[in-house]
């Protein structure tokens, strides 16, 4: 081998102190990983439970109990308020930061925030009209429809094909809507109309928000979305209160209910969009799904402990049929097959260690279903057995008049 000859060597040759060292990941890309959550998630789902709730009892006792019969006004103040707070909010935290993303412009605006907020407006004064002439009970039952409006609004404005299918799914839910119409004692057509019609115009507002969010230019979180409705909801109910409710309204009904009632009232309503941006981002669909059930089961015995309504097997077991039909729609068979087979693995365990136990189980649940269904379907016509008999013409010819 000559002088002139490379020597290839082989091992690591040592770095010199002073030498630098490359990074292996570029700084600029590595993100922090974000922060854990102190709360748990169930701290959200109780708090959206309990401030859903709350707005629905306390605008039926506002205009219901309270008798301050302004629906109208009531949703213009609610949302002259949240147009206040978001104002508020969006230049003191970071909650509607999301804003920024969103590339609103005037003809954005006009096309489709304006639409929006109008059919939103409509929505609320119906709903807050229904409070005027329906139990409480019985409005959540009728809105277990909701996914119904939603799926045939959807067909009507082309954003999807319609499906037999999936149509044959959700009839439950209308099966059972009817079956609990039919058991409603305190039944009124006006209050029901203006219950289905403010279905029918929030299945729309849905449908077109839908439509607004499917590009990536529009994502907007709920509370961003009360943002930029807000101010066209108000304005628009504003001037539909100035011609309907203004002129009859007094500012002794305003000091009837109590002027902090009104703002404690517009500040749960508030508090309720600012946990739902919470909820979303703590939870799963299936969980925000399974909550809004829960929370209308609630609602129904709310409405029985405070108003003492009368809610019939028949309204019960129509009910059930709805809520069953709701889930189903909702979360899909392949989902409920794979619950359900956990569930009847436990159940069996459950049956090897308490057989006798099961049985008691199983005969119980039976029994109550029978006597629930025979209940609401036969009811009871002889209320007074001495005044039925007293009232037989057969009966009384026999007997004659003696006994009374």
């Amino acid at each position: 081998m000559g002088n002139d000859e490379k020597v290839r060597v082989s091992g690591e040759i040592p770095r010199s102190p002073e030498t630098p060292v490359l990074p292996t990941v570029n700084p600029a890309t590595e993100k922090p990983a974000p922060p854990k959550s102190a709360l748990h998630p169930s701290v959200y789902i109780v708090t959206w439970i309990t401030l859903s709730s709350s707005v629905i009892l306390f605008n039926k006792w506002i205009l219901d109990t309270a008798k301050f019969d302004f629906p109208i006004i009531l949703t213009t103040w609610h949302l002259a308020f949240a147009t206040l707070m978001t104002q508020i909010l969006a230049r003191t935290t970071t909650l509607l930061d999301g804003r920024k993303t969103v590339k609103m412009t005037g003809r954005v605006y006009l096309r489709a925030i304006v639409p929006i907020g109008a059919f939103f407006s409509l929505s609320l004064i119906c709903g807050n009209l229904t409070y005027l002439y329906l139990s409480v009970a019985f409005i959540q039952m009728l809105k277990a429809t909701s996914p119904v409006a939603v799926l045939l609004t959807t067909w009507t404005l082309g954003v999807s094909a319609p499906d037999m299918r999936v149509l044959f799914n959700v009839s439950f839910i209308v099966v059972g809507v009817i079956i609990a119409s039919f058991g409603e004692i305190k039944f009124v057509l006006t209050g029901f109309l203006f219950q289905v019609g403010g279905i029918v115009f929030e299945a729309i507002r849905l449908v077109m928000v839908q439509r607004l969010l499917s590009s990536a230019e529009y994502k907007m979180d709920p509370l961003v979305s009360l943002y930029y409705f807000a101010p066209v909801c108000a304005t628009l109910n504003g001037i539909l209160s100035l011609l309907v409710e203004v002129p009859r309204l007094h500012i002794q009904n305003i000091y009837d209910v109590g002027v902090w009632i009104l703002v404690a009232n517009a500040m749960v309503a508030f508090l309720l969009n600012v946990s739902v941006v919470f909820l979303i981002g703590k939870t799963s669909s299936l969980v925000l799904t399974l909550c809004g059930i829960l929370k209308d089961i609630l609602l129904v015995f709310a409405s029985v402990m405070i108003w003492g309504t009368k809610v019939t097997p028949l309204q019960m077991f129509g009910y059930t049929v709805a809520l069953g039909g709701m889930i189903y729609y909702k979360l899909g068979a392949d989902t409920l097959k794979g619950y359900f087979s956990g569930a009847g693995l436990a159940w069996a365990d459950y049956g090897n260690r308490h057989p006798a136990l099961r049985k008691l189980i199983v005969f119980g649940v039976i029994l109550t279903i029978v006597f629930v269904t025979l209940g609401g379907i036969f009811p009871n016509y002889v209320k007074d057995p001495k005044a039925s008999i007293q009232g037989s013409g057969v009966l009384t010819a026999l007997l004659g008049n003696k006994g009374n």
